[in-house]
């Protein structure tokens, strides 16, 4: 087990050679996820209701009609408007990621507790987003803000401890 959290920078390894810090990747990974990972416009192409030219109005110009005429159902349809609503929350909620980690490798945080604040991240943002699209009735979807919570206060983790070590 400790080799395991040494190969995911949780753990210091044995020779001290360093934990490499994984916040560039964190970064890298949450950005592609946010803007190209939980984009509707993947599920908008397979129901043939995406188009390029007002592509952010496509489920209020042609999401009824396609349900009306068969092309999908409500529940897809339903879907695909939480699919946009997770990808937005997802970008607007990149920002403060960013800070954190930027802030954390600047301040000189053990590069440890950057890398478990950006798995904590990242396993939360993933079980936020497949909540947020998958749940369809209310007892699941209160977990939601469980994961939400947790990856913001990851965040607020790094930031708090930045905010002490610059002072």
């Amino acid at each position: 087990m400790a080799s395991l959290l040494t190969a995911i920078g949780l753990n210091q390894p044995p020779l001290t050679t360093g934990v490499p810090n994984y916040g560039p990747g964190f970064l890298i990974f949450h950005f592609l996820f946010a803007y190209a990972g939980l984009a509707s416009r993947h599920l908008k192409q397979l129901h043939g209701i995406d188009h390029q030219v007002s592509p952010r109005q496509d489920l209020n110009k042609y999401g009824e009609t396609a349900v009306r005429a068969g092309k999908m159902t409500r529940k897809q349809l339903d879907r695909i408007h939480r699919n946009e609503a997770a990808h937005a929350n997802s970008v607007e909620n990149y920002p403060l990621f960013v800070a954190a980690i930027s802030m954390a490798t600047y301040a000189g945080i053990p590069r440890t507790a950057i890398n478990a604040a950006g798995l904590a991240y990242t396993v939360s943002r993933i079980l936020y987003a497949a909540n947020y699209i998958l749940a369809e009735r209310l007892w699941t979807s209160l977990l939601r803000p469980v994961f939400w919570w947790t990856g913001n206060l990851s965040c607020l983790y790094l930031l708090w401890e930045a905010g002490k070590a610059l002072n």
